[in-house]
């Protein structure tokens, strides 16, 4: 018979049926930072909501990482307006499924990685655990060139110095992490408003058709008639959730310190549904102004073939009349690739320790999961150069679709589960869209690596 683990200190671990976990619980998530913002047990709405907002927007940043302005400028150069709808609707999945993570991470009190490891038995848990790995390696990979990307345009740092450079951010997150997790909170959540606030300008320089923008939001039975809409809906859609924010959201939420009754922790997942709701509507903002940019700047003009990073940000000049717009656009970029690559950072601890339980001092945790993504991101970089790394965002793209289904399918699974949640099992309502939001992102994964390798024998 299993016993549940004894608390961290002021924090009560929730219980657990006996025979819902293979294994117990050996550590918390994340434990230096385990149960250390306190939340208000009394007080009004807002002052309780305020102690849990911060997490969503670690998630968020997931959600508009540098391979998402790539699909979202592609978007709206070609087509204007008219997707705006499928960023919508993949908005919407990423909140059903990050809701799931805040139920997992407060109502079985683990991780999506320590519920796969103390849930399934180790012929399965350790290839969970490597696919994991890969697809935090791929997210970072992506994460790191963009960043270059950004340095690149902005102070014509050389790519290969400017992977380099995105190591730095380890140092950043344990300083701050010491100093408390909301001071990482606190710089993802500046960063963020930089970003608005750059897009914020860019679009009233381009004063896009707001008749159009409205009517964009609303669907169209022209994404399915037309073979090239559907195909960039498509790969608007597929690259919506991400496995690594899966693992993120479980483990980071596990920073609040709440009660163990029931009545305590259902309030808490309420509270850290609302912040990811809050959050991913964020994302939603900065994904949607990209793509009106590109619809309000080059659809109008007729370039409807820009989807690199680079050629977007040479033609905002002459398009928008101003030398400050590609400033805009190279440092929200550079914002955008910093957030990425802390949130990817956190992530790989979690899935580390999550799945192998390791007992490391956090700076080397943290430097492993780095070198695992900047090691090779930086050898490409240096011997092919820029058409290398190209070709490696897209690889990643890959890597991510495949492992996708190994981490949706798990927490579908495991909120679903009396055994394991008791009483705070997801409703059925929920996880029943919540399997439908499942099939449908991993039906488009599988199309788009199909695509893929069609693509690459041709």
């Amino acid at each position: 018979m299993l016993v549940s683990p004894s608390p961290t200190e002021g924090v009560s671990t929730p219980p657990v049926e006996p025979d819902g976990w293979r294994y117990e619980r050996k550590r918390p998530s994340l434990a230096e930072v385990f149960g250390t913002i306190s939340t208000r047990p009394t007080g009004s709405f807002w002052r309780k909501l305020a102690s849990f907002l911060g997490p969503g927007y670690l998630v968020a940043v997931g959600y508009m990482d540098p391979g998402n302005w790539a699909t979202s400028l592609a978007g709206g150069s070609k087509f204007g307006y008219a997707l705006l709808t499928i960023a919508l609707l993949s908005n919407l999945m990423a909140i059903l499924l990050q809701a799931l993570c805040a139920r997992l991470g407060i109502g079985a009190g683990r991780d999506l990685a320590q519920a796969c490891r103390d849930a399934f038995p180790r012929a399965i848990a350790w290839p969970l655990w490597l696919l994991a790995e890969l697809a935090i390696c791929a997210t970072d990979l992506a994460e790191v060139i963009g960043t270059a990307i950004g340095l690149n345009l902005l102070f014509g740092i050389p790519l290969e110095l400017g992977v380099l450079i995105t190591a730095l951010d380890v140092f950043i997150i344990l300083w701050m992490q010491n100093m408390g997790f909301r001071w990482i909170e606190a710089f993802v959540v500046t960063l963020l408003g930089v970003i608005t606030v750059c897009f914020g300008i860019q679009i009233a320089m381009a004063d896009p058709d707001w008749g159009a923008v409205i009517k964009g939001f609303a669907p169209t039975t022209e994404i399915v008639t037309n073979p090239d809409m559907l195909y960039l809906a498509l790969g608007i859609l597929g690259a919506t959730v991400m496995p690594h924010n899966l693992y993120l959201h479980s483990g980071v939420v596990q920073t609040r310190r709440y009660g163990s009754s029931v009545a305590d922790r259902r309030e808490a997942i309420n509270f850290a549904t609302l912040d990811s709701t809050i959050a991913l509507m964020f994302a939603l903002l900065i994904n949607a102004s990209i793509l009106i940019l590109a619809a309000a700047t080059f659809n109008k003009v007729g370039k409807t073939d820009v989807a690199e990073l680079g050629e977007a940000h040479s033609f905002l000049a002459p398009l928008l009349g101003s030398t400050i717009a590609p400033t805009l656009f190279g440092v929200a970029l550079l914002c955008c690739g910093l957030n990425s690559t802390v949130t990817a950072t956190l992530s790989g601890q979690i899935v580390m320790e999550g799945f192998l339980d390791i007992r490391l001092p956090s700076w080397a945790r943290r430097l492993v999961t780095r070198s695992i993504a900047i090691v090779p991101a930086a050898i490409v970089t240096i011997w092919y150069g820029e058409k290398g790394t190209a070709e490696l965002l897209i690889l990643s793209q890959v890597v991510l679709s495949l492992q996708l289904p190994f981490a949706v399918v798990p927490l579908v699974m495991f909120t679903a589960d009396r055994r394991k949640m008791g009483e705070l099992v997801a409703p059925r309502w929920v996880t029943a869209f919540a399997v439908l939001t499942a099939v449908i992102i991993i039906a488009l994964k599988i199309k788009l690596i199909i695509d893929f390798l069609v693509a690459g024998q041709t």
